[in-house]
Order: C-alpha cells, then sequence, then structure tokens
C-alpha cells in the first residue's frame, strides 16, 4: 500500500494534520479548563465547537469535493487552517480568548472539503482490493495519535503555555499543505448525474445514497452510534475525577491506553482486512463498544476502566474502517464526497447533539445513568445492521 505515491503523501500529510490538531484541542481544552475551574459546560461548548461544523457543512463541502480537483481543495484548506490560526492568536494577544473557538470552528469546516477529496484520490488511485487496508491503515494511524497525541499536547501546553501551542499548530497546517503539492495535478473528469448546477448535484448525490440499501442502513446505524458517541465525549473528563478520583491530567492515561488499543486493533484488521467483510467489522466494534462503554459508566476502579479502555479501544478500529470501506465500496467516485457529506452529518449531528445535552444531564441524572444510555444505543446501532447480514 506504502508504495502507492498518493497513499504515502495522503498519509504523510495526515500525520502533520494529527500533530496539529492534538496540540491545538489539548491546549484549548486545559486553557480553558483553567479559565473556568472545570466548568462542565464549558467543557461540552469546546466539543460542540469542535464537531457542529461537520454537521453544518459536510454535505456542502462534499458537494464541492465533487466538484472540485481534489489536490487543490487539500491543499487551499491546509493553507487556510494554518492561516485561521494566526488571526486566533491575533485575537489572543488582545485578551478575547473566545478567539480560541473560532479557530476551531474554521478548521472544523475546511476539514469538510478536504477529508471528501482524500477519499476521492484514494478512490481513483487505489485498487478496489486494497480499500480495507487503506482504510485500516488510516485508521492505525489514528491509533498511534491516540497514544501519542494526549502527551504531545499535555506536554506542550504546560511547557510553553497557549501561545507556542498554536504557533506550532500553523506551522503542521501549513507543512501538510506543502506536502500535499507534490502529488501529481488532477486530471478533470465529469461526474456522472452531474447537472451542472450545485443544487442539482446535491440533489442527485441524496438520491443515489436513497437508492443504495447498504448505505440507506449505515445511515440509521450511523444516527444511533453518534448520538451514543455524544453523549460520553465530554464526560471522560469526569470519569477521571469522579469516578477515579484522579486530577485531570489523568485523562490523557486513559486515552493512552484506549490509543494503544486502537493501534494494535488496527494492525489487526489491516492483516484480516480481505478476510472480514465490512458490516461484520462494524457489528462486531459497536457490540464491544456497547458493553465497554456501560462497564465505564460503572467503574471506580482504575485498574477496571483502563481495561475497559483497552478493549474498547481494540475493536475501535473495526467501526471506523467498518464504516468508511462501506461508503468507498458502495459508492461511485464520482459521488464520494456527496455520500459521505449525506451520511457524515446525520452521524455528526446526533453526536452534537448529545454533547450539547450530555453536561445536562449528567447534572440532572448521573455519570452513570448517560454511560449507559450510550452503551443502550451502540446496541440499538449494531441491530439496525440485520438487513446487510439477511443480504
Amino acid at each position: 500500500m506504502l508504495k502507492n505515491r498518493y497513499v504515502k503523501t495522503v498519509l504523510i500529510s495526515r500525520v502533520m494534520l494529527q500533530l496539529g490538531i492534538w496540540i491545538r484541542n489539548f491546549a484549548i481544552l486545559l486553557y480553558v479548563t483553567d479559565l473556568t475551574n472545570n466548568d462542565p459546560m464549558y467543557v461540552s461548548l469546546i466539543s460542540a465547537v469542535e464537531y457542529a461544523p461537520i454537521f453544518i457543512f459536510a454535505f456542502v463541502g462534499g458537494t464541492f469535493a465533487d466538484r472540485w480537483q481534489p489536490k487543490r481543495t487539500m491543499v487551499w484548506c491546509d493553507l487556510l487552517s494554518a492561516l485561521s490560526v494566526g488571526a486566533v492568536l491575533l485575537l489572543l494577544a488582545d485578551g478575547a480568548w473566545y478567539g480560541l473557538l473560532f479557530g476551531t470552528l474554521v478548521s472544523a469546516s475546511l476539514s469538510q472539503f478536504s477529508q471528501p477529496s482524500a477519499f476521492k484520490l484514494y478512490k481513483m488511485h487505489v485498487h478496489e482490493t486494497m480499500i480495507q487496508g487503506v482504510m485500516a491503515l488510516t485508521q492505525t494511524l489514528v491509533g498511534i495519535f491516540m497514544v501519542l497525541g494526549p502527551v504531545i499536547g499535555t506536554f506542550v501546553f504546560l511547557q510553553f503555555g497557549i501561545h507556542v501551542s498554536l504557533v506550532l499548530t500553523a506551522v503542521f497546517f501549513l507543512g501538510s499543505s506543502l506536502v500535499l503539492t507534490t502529488l501529481p495535478n488532477d486530471i478533470k473528469e465529469t461526474a456522472r448525474g452531474e447537472s451542472g448546477s450545485f443544487w442539482g448535484e446535491m440533489k442527485a448525490g441524496l438520491r443515489y445514497m436513497w437508492d443504495n440499501p447498504s448505505l440507506r442502513t449505515l445511515s440509521a446505524t450511523f444516527a444511533a452510534s453518534g448520538l451514543a458517541v455524544g453523549l460520553i465525549q465530554p464526560l471522560m473528563l469526569f470519569i477521571a475525577i469522579e469516578n477515579l478520583g484522579r486530577d485531570k491530567d489523568f485523562l490523557q492515561w486513559l486515552l493512552m491506553a484506549n490509543g494503544s488499543a486502537m493501534l494494535l486493533g488496527g494492525m489487526v484488521i489491516m492483516s484480516a482486512a480481505k478476510n472480514v467483510k465490512p458490516h461484520v467489522l462494524l457489528a462486531i466494534g459497536l457490540f464491544v463498544s456497547g458493553i465497554g462503554t456501560f462497564g465505564i459508566g460503572v467503574s471506580t476502579s482504575v485498574l477496571i476502566t483502563v481495561l475497559l479502555q483497552t478493549l474498547t479501544g481494540f475493536f475501535y478500529p473495526c467501526i471506523q474502517v467498518g464504516i468508511q470501506t462501506m461508503i468507498m465500496k458502495n459508492t461511485e467516485a464520482a459521488f464520494i464526497g456527496r455520500v459521505g457529506g449525506a451520511i457524515t452529518p446525520i452521524f455528526m449531528g446526533m453526536m452534537v447533539l448529545g454533547m450539547s445535552f450530555s453536561g445536562y444531564l449528567k447534572g440532572a441524572f448521573s455519570l452513570f445513568g448517560v454511560f449507559t444510555a450510550s452503551g443502550v444505543l451502540m446496541l440499538v446501532g449494531m441491530a439496525l445492521l440485520a438487513p446487510l447480514f439477511k443480504r
């Protein structure tokens, strides 16, 4: 896979983006929690700002990704992300810490134009038999940064502060843009079903997705699992503080345990990618995640919580690889952006909804109650995949 020029270049670009994103996210999280004295509502707001643009711009960005040339789109998106971080530094110099949220908003919005373009390059230049392996390799990269990202992000912030963290973020975003310029020039193509108008292409993408039974089923699973993930996404900090009686810095060790297992799980999937169908991978991942999430909400033992984080992390690549492979294999290259842009908002919209209410639900009920509800929703998502097994 790494002999493929497109796979290799895009992965190098993703490494730089991951470095920038992790440094930025942990710097913002730790900086804002210091300012607000660990207020759960502000923690939820940070997560919502990171993911809300995905819901708002995914379908629009996916449609433009199908219209635009993929290499050029990715280069410009990463460059503009770097410039947005520079703007945040100027706002922060005037004491406007809310500018951190603005920078995250812009960067997350631009990623909705860049990510579909990367998948389009894979669809155009990677053989179909290698797609699931490439998705597993991508997920392995995510696992590596689940291990290293929290350590790097926390270290940079604690040692150098928010300003240096943001400068490094901008440097990595700019580096990603420069790496992508080494790809061959885009090949112009005419997409099947293209009406010539932006709105016409959006409608054609929705019709294409609705006419595909596998993509319809995947959408229903996305809705349930997205809400499940959103409910607990902002609350892992309180697992460390309340359930385990540790300080907020302990969160990085929970994430490292999860990320280490993700790395190992991604490697296992790469070796077995050709022998397991993607919907089977997805069902296994959702089942283990549902049971593990319930256990994490119950546990007050550091050892048990770390073990459950490890278990869910090991099987988490099954979810991501299964999802991305199903989209890639069931979608033509001309519709990759629009299909991803139509399905992703379903997941992210429910995820943002869950994050928006997670702080309130924790206060109204309990941390255990929220994690239990999340685990049940993941099992519901698994059950919704039943039509794919019948077919």
